[in-house]
C-alpha cells in the first residue's frame, strides 16, 4: 500500500486529539509519571502491537460482544472450522491475551515482555467448576502439565525471581472442595493432618467417606509435587475462586505453606477484596502465619466471579457476600493493602504481596505507603500484577519507575485457552469495558508515530 494512504487510514483511525482524547485531572502523586497519563509508554510496542491492541480494545468495549462472546465464538468455529476459526483467532485476541502454544512461542512472548522490564506470571489455563469432574487420570495430566510450568518459569531466563498460577480446582475436584468447605465449617481440620497426608503418611480425614479421602489424598500428592519441584525456585500463587469452595482451597493452600514456607513465601493464597470477609480472613492468614511460624504470601485482587456469587446467594436465600458498590469493594481493598504493607514494612523477609489490580488509584497508594513505611522498590516484598494484553499504560509506567511488574501470561493452544479466554472476558468485562484511558493513550501514541513518520518523509 502506498504510505500516503496507509497514513491516512491510519488517521482516521486514531481520530483527532480534540475529538478523542479525555481530559482528566493529574492527581497529586510521589512521580508525576504515576498518573499514568503518558502515551510514550508505548514507545516500546511496535506499530502492529498497536494497531492490534486498538482494534481488540474497540471491540471489547461493546458489551453486548463482551457478554455474548462465547456463544459468538461457538458459532464462528462451526462457521469456519476450527482451522479457519484458528487463522481468525491467533493474529487478533489470542496474540493479545496469549503469550503462545509451545515453548519456543512462549520464549518468544517473554523475550519481548523482558525487554519491556516485565516479568511473566505464567498461569496454565486448567480449571474445573461443579459438574464438570474428570477423572484421576486427567488430574494427574494437569499435575504434569503444572509441573512443565515449573520447569519452564525456572530454566528460562526471563525474569529474576519468577512466579506462577496455580488453580487447585485442576489437581482437585470442585465437589470434594465443596465438601470439605462443609466439614471444615463444622469440625476445622489440623494443617498438620494435611502435611503429614502430603508426606505419604496414611491418615483418617473426618466426614469423608473412603472414596472421598482417597481422592483426597491423591489431590494432596498432586498438590505436594508441585510444590516439591518449586520451592526455591518458583513463587506458586494459588488462585481463589467461589466462596462455596474457598474455604478448602485456603485450608490446603495453608497446609502448603506450612510445609513449604519455612525460610520464604514459595507458596501464596489470593484474597478477593470484593468480598465483606476479605479483611477478616487476611487477619487470619497473618495470625496464622505468625501461630505457625511460616512466611506468608499474598496475591490481592478485587475478584472475578461477582455476577455469579450474586445469583447463588439470591436463588439460595443468603446473604449476599459481596461488597455492595464498587466505591466499598475499593474501600476494602485499600485497606486489605494497608494491612499487608504495613506488616512487610514491620517484617519484610516474612511477608510478600503482589498488588494485583488494574485500578490506577490502589496502584498509587501501593507505591505512597511504600515510601511512608521505607519499603523498598526492589527488595522483592512488594510487586505488582495485570493480565497479559491489559492495562499496559500502568505495568510500563511501574516498570520504568523500577517497580516489579508481573504479567499473568495464560498459555496453550487456541482450543485449551478458548475456554478461559471466555471466563476471563466475561469476568472482567467491566474491565474491558472501561478502558478508555488505555485507548486514547494508545491513539495518541498512534499520532505521535504518524506525524514523526510524515515530517521524516517530508
Amino acid at each position: 500500500m502506498n504510505p500516503s494512504l496507509l497514513l491516512c487510514h491510519l488517521h482516521r483511525l486514531v481520530g483527532t486529539a480534540t475529538s478523542r482524547t479525555v481530559v482528566t485531572k493529574r492527581p497529586e502523586i510521589l512521580s508525576v509519571s504515576l498518573a499514568f497519563e503518558d502515551p510514550s509508554a508505548f514507545r516500546v510496542k511496535s506499530l502492529g502491537e498497536l494497531l492490534r491492541a486498538l482494534g481488540v480494545f474497540h471491540l471489547c468495549s461493546f458489551p453486548v460482544l463482551v457478554n455474548n462472546c462465547g456463544k459468538l465464538m461457538t458459532a464462528a468455529r462451526t462457521i469456519l472450522g476450527r482451522r479457519g476459526f484458528s487463522l481468525l483467532l491467533r493474529p487478533t485476541v489470542y496474540a493479545q491475551f496469549v503469550a503462545g502454544e509451545n515453548e519456543m512461542e512462549i520464549s518468544q512472548s517473554m523475550g519481548k515482555m523482558s525487554l519491556m522490564g516485565l516479568r511473566p506470571m505464567l498461569a496454565v489455563p486448567i480449571e474445573e467448576d461443579l459438574g464438570e469432574s474428570i477423572g484421576e487420570k486427567r488430574y494427574d495430566d494437569n499435575m504434569a502439565a503444572m509441573l512443565e510450568c515449573v520447569r519452564m518459569s525456572h530454566s528460562n531466563a526471563w525474569s529474576k525471581d519468577p512466579m506462577m498460577q496455580l488453580k487447585i480446582t485442576a489437581l482437585l475436584s470442585p465437589e470434594m472442595c465443596v465438601k470439605l468447605t462443609t466439614l471444615i465449617a463444622q469440625q476445622p481440620y489440623d494443617l498438620s493432618l494435611l502435611v503429614r497426608a502430603m508426606d505419604g503418611e496414611m491418615v483418617t480425614f473426618p466426614g469423608l467417606e473412603e472414596k472421598e479421602a482417597a481422592h483426597f489424598l491423591c489431590g494432596l500428592q498432586r498438590l505436594n509435587k508441585v510444590a516439591e519441584a518449586s520451592v526455591n525456585k518458583v513463587r506458586v500463587l494459588v488462585d481463589a475462586e467461589y466462596t462455596y469452595m474457598n474455604p478448602a482451597l485456603t485450608l490446603v493452600t495453608m497446609a502448603l505453606m506450612k510445609k513449604f514456607n519455612k525460610d520464604g513465601a514459595w507458596i501464596w493464597n489470593t484474597y478477593q477484596c470484593y468480598l465483606k470477609e476479605s479483611r477478616s480472613l487476611l487477619l487470619e492468614a497473618l495470625n496464622l502465619s505468625q501461630a505457625e511460624g511460616f512466611c506468608l504470601g499474598v496475591k490481592l485482587v478485587r475478584g472475578a466471579y461477582m455476577d455469579k456469587e450474586r445469583k447463588l446467594a439470591e436463588k439460595e436465600c443468603q446473604v449476599d457476600p459481596i461488597h455492595p458498590s464498587w466505591e466499598e469493594t475499593n474501600k476494602s481493598y485499600n485497606g486489605c493493602l494497608d494491612v499487608m504493607l504495613e506488616a512487610i514494612a514491620q517484617k519484610p523477609d516474612r511477608y510478600r504481596i503482589i498488588v494485583a489490580t488494574h485500578n490506577e488509584e490502589s496502584v498509587r497508594q501501593a507505591a505512597k505507603r511504600m515510601e511512608e513505611w521505607g519499603i523498598e522498590k526492589d527488595g522483592g516484598s512488594v510487586c505488582f500484577g495485570q493480565l497479559l494484553g491489559m492495562c499496559d499504560h500502568v505495568s510500563l509506567t511501574l516498570a520504568k519507575e523500577g517497580y516489579p511488574v508481573y504479567k499473568s501470561v495464560p498459555y496453550g493452544s487456541v482450543d485449551d485457552t478458548l475456554p478461559y479466554l471466555v471466563r476471563r472476558a466475561q469476568e472482567n468485562r467491566t474491565v474491558l469495558q472501561g478502558i478508555r484511558k488505555e485507548r486514547d493513550l494508545l491513539r495518541q501514541e498512534l499520532r505521535h508515530r504518524m506525524r514523526r513518520s510524515m515530517r521524516g518523509g517530508s
